[in-house]
């Protein structure tokens, strides 16, 4: 996902042409405003910490690009290509590297496992929205 400041900073081609410079797909792409219930589910795992109404907030506050991306290792790569979470210690040349502002602000979301990308894609999109090509 591209969270609402990368919308706002003008980033969503330069994040598409870096994923897909590193040979992976979009295999769905959708530009919205995610309700509350999606994104409470999105961040569910972190319910209770300090962080997590701020968090809500933030992505509730501007529209989101969704995607699916696919390709040979895309969760590790994805995750590579983002960055650390903060985005003070993630690499320069990563996308929270160059971009990010700070914890909450930090460009993208990306799944940090299969079962987790399962479940984030299902939240946003229906099995016809995902194609393969």
């Amino acid at each position: 996902m591209l969270k609402p400041e990368a919308i706002a900073m003008g980033l969503i081609g330069e994040v598409l042409r870096r994923i897909e410079s590193k040979g992976l797909k979009i295999a769905a792409l959708k530009l919205i405003r995610a309700s509350k219930k999606e994104i409470e589910d999105l961040y569910e795992m972190h319910k209770g910490k300090p962080f997590y109404e701020r968090l809500i907030d933030a992505i509730a506050s501007m529209p989101v690009v969704v995607m699916v991306v696919e390709g040979s290792n895309a969760i590790k790569v994805m995750r590579q290509l983002a960055g650390a979470t903060n985005p003070s210690e993630a690499a320069k040349g990563t996308i929270r590297g160059d971009y990010g502002l700070n914890v909450t602000q930090n460009v993208v979301h990306t799944a940090d496992g299969p079962e987790n990308a399962s479940r984030e894609i299902r939240i946003f999109f229906k099995r016809d929205d995902v194609l393969e090509y």
